[in-house]
């Protein structure tokens, strides 16, 4: 156990300094750091307790996305009956179900058997419970009901869930803000941190945007003033314009384009006026619909439509074939910006809901820092004077291995580009008591062999071989309870379990490589005959 090669020597010393020198760019200003190769430049991201910031718990609003869903449904089946030439009536979305009769006896089987071609089995190829996403079932006098069930609102739940975490990340990241933390919390919730985002207005309002976005023509054959009294065409609906004072416009509900086409979107400024816009794009499809809609309608006004509020209603003058145009609508600089922002990240499947909001400040995240190194200063002191007083030479030896160990441990983290929290400073701290411990275990395993009678080589040697055993079972059973923690917790947890396992294996290459090289060079230099424990 005490002899080494030349190069497993050389091979421990130079995987140790890789490491360290990893957390190297930590003690550097970013601006500094930014100049070097791009390699050197990961380094260690304060968690939102140590720098400040944004907390925000949002939630996925069920009853949309179950009224989206049925809504789909609902023209899922128009258009299945009308491309199969069935005749019907009343087809209409209930609370739970959607229902449509079939005029003629005769097309009952038929658009019963077509209509259940929409039920997919819940989970795709994968789903093997049996549950579908869709129940269809005669209701007699040539009525058929499709109902969704629970578990089919859950799997589309969570499918929003999954979309809505994607959109947001793209939303945050033009922010310009660093690390922030995105993740599912149950089946409805979504966790947004922002370390370093001090004023969460501006968040709030880029996130509590569903962002959905089309192209609708100005129904003009009903005036406004009629529609308020309740005069609306059933093709058409009433919408409120998104300026203040509110103007009421009456909008066909067929869509020309949806927001969906959109390949890019830019904040600027009008050449003429001079006033902020946003100039958008189409991709192929938008382009080829875009520029049908306005050859029919030149003359006639469209409506711009964002979150069922009018942005804008321009007339248009003439043809636009060629998939790019702009909107004005009054903005400000910020308000056009964040307008270009959510128009490239896309819409949002479902509202979201802040249930939960906090802010903390970067006076507190200093506190945090500052109470986290007391913490960690005071329990290395102990430890190291713990060591010095018990085993005195050794004691340095393990004390130069924790050093190295601690070190090892920003470095990979930097590696990493982990988010460091204070619970991960916590379990930093705790890591150091591991690394003491394992030394301590070899150390008084040396103690027994002495007694027992054995020279002081054969000790040491026989100490690190029998207490090998012992500390890979504690390490690994920690170890096992850190990846539990990992998976199971959400947040600091994490950030604990992160720390506490990256140190596990740490200690055990240090333990096992580290001091036992030094104590290998110590005992081939002095060869002694007595072991200063």
């Amino acid at each position: 156990m005490l002899y080494f090669t030349r190069w497993k020597a050389l091979a421990i010393i130079l995987t140790a300094l890789v490491v360290c020198l990893c957390a190297v760019p930590n003690f550097f200003p970013e601006a500094t750091v930014k100049t070097w190769p791009a390699f050197a430049q990961r380094r260690l991201v304060l968690g939102l307790d140590l720098q400040g910031g944004s907390y925000l718990l949002l939630e996925v609003d069920a009853n949309a996305v179950k009224k989206d869903k049925l809504d789909q449904l609902r023209d899922d089946v128009r258009r299945v009956l009308r491309d199969n030439k069935i005749v019907y009536t009343g087809l209409a979305a209930r609370p739970d179900a959607v229902e449509v009769r079939i005029t003629k006896d005769t097309d009952a089987a038929t658009a019963l058997s077509k209509l259940r071609e929409l039920s997919q089995p819940l989970g795709g190829l994968l789903g093997s419970n049996g549950q579908r996403s869709l129940e269809v079932a005669d209701a007699g006098g040539g009525l058929i009901r499709m109902t969704v069930p629970p578990a089919a609102i859950t799997d589309r739940t969570r499918q929003a869930v999954e979309q809505s975490i994607t959109i947001i990340e793209k939303r945050v990241n033009q922010l310009g803000t660093v690390e922030p933390l995105i993740q599912r919390q149950g089946v409805d919730r979504i966790l947004v941190q922002v370390p370093g985002l001090q004023d969460p207005t501006r968040l709030k309002a880029l996130l509590g945007q569903t962002a959905k976005m089309d192209f609708r023509m100005v129904d003009t054959t009903v005036p406004p003033d009629q529609a308020i009294q309740g005069r609306v065409p059933p093709d058409s609906e009433l919408l409120q314009s998104a300026e203040s004072p509110n103007t009421p416009y009456v909008i066909k509900k067929q869509v020309l384009v949806s927001g969906g086409d959109l390949t890019d979107a830019q904040p600027g400024f009008d050449q003429r006026s001079g006033q902020p816009i946003v100039s958008f794009k189409f991709n192929t499809s938008g382009s080829r619909k875009f520029a049908q809609a306005t050859i029919e309608n030149v003359k006639q006004p469209f409506a711009i439509v964002l979150d069922n509020k009018v942005i804008s209603a321009p007339v248009i003058q003439e043809p636009i074939t060629g998939g790019q145009g702009q909107i004005s609508g009054n903005f400000t600089v910020q308000q056009a910006n964040d307008l270009a922002i959510l128009l490239r990240a896309g819409a949002l499947p479902a509202p979201l809901t802040i249930i939960e909001e906090r802010t903390v400040g970067p006076g507190l995240g200093q506190d945090s820092i500052e109470s986290g190194e007391r913490a960690a200063y005071v329990g290395s002191i102990l430890v190291i004077v713990f060591m010095l007083l018990t085993y005195r030479l050794f004691g340095v030896f393990a004390n130069i291995a924790v050093a190295i160990n601690v070190a090892m441990i920003f470095g990979l983290l930097s590696l990493l580009n982990a988010t460091l929290t204070l619970p991960g400073i916590a379990g930093i701290v705790l890591t150091v008591g591991i690394a003491v411990d394992s030394n301590v275990l070899i150390y008084e395993r040396i103690r027994e062999e002495i007694r027992g009678g054995r020279t002081a080589i054969s000790a040491i040697d026989a100490g690190f071989k029998r207490a090998l055993s012992t500390i890979l079972d504690s390490n690994i059973t920690t170890f096992i309870a850190a990846a539990v923690l990992f998976y199971v917790g959400t947040g600091p947890v994490r950030g604990f379990a992160v720390t506490l396992g990256i140190g596990i294996v740490t200690t055990v290459f240090t333990a096992f490589t580290l001091t036992r090289l030094i104590v290998a060079g110590w005992v081939r230099w002095k060869r002694p005959q007595r072991v200063p424990i």
